[in-house]
């Protein structure tokens, strides 16, 4: 795709890395249900409303017409949130940068990308479904167990 959106995919799989995420790290993984108990009504909003109810304070990194993008740290973690312009440019980001593994949580025209755990976190303010990347990256087939994961030492 484009530079700039390359450039952004490659800035969420170091910040991804930097965390010591990888795909499958134990998030609830219901790409469709966003009706889990405990999770809020999908927020909306510009990169600083979203960055407000996660309780971030944004470091815009990409300020462009088509996509926004800010690091965030809390006292969950390390994460990317990113705004977008239209539905067709977040689905192709979100479908190019799921080939580097990692979790998502997504909105619409947002996504938030980071550790499982700061992503599980994350919904609990902003709601959204989980989505997860593909696991070649992690040497490993994966599984099917997610609760209790232990995959990651983020103590």
């Amino acid at each position: 795709m484009s530079k700039e959106r390359t450039r952004v995919v490659l800035a969420a799989l170091a910040l991804m890395l930097a965390a010591g995420c990888g795909a499958n790290d134990g998030a609830d993984h219901d790409s469709n249900d966003n009706k889990a108990p405990g999770v809020p009504k999908t927020a909306t909003g510009s990169l600083e409303q979203l960055a407000s109810k996660a309780e971030c304070e944004p470091n815009i990194q990409t300020d462009a017409t088509e996509l926004r993008q800010a690091n965030c740290t809390t006292g969950d973690g390390r994460y990317v949130l990113a705004t977008f312009a239209t539905d067709r440019g977040q689905r192709e980001w979100i479908n190019e940068a799921k080939d580097y593994g990692g979790s998502y949580l997504v909105g619409r025209k947002w996504v938030a990308v980071g550790d499982a755990k700061v992503v599980a976190a994350l919904r609990g303010r902003l709601g959204g479904t989980v989505e997860t990347g593909s696991s070649h990256h992690a040497g490993g087939d994966g599984g099917g167990e997610h609760e209790g994961h232990s995959g990651h030492d983020m103590g």
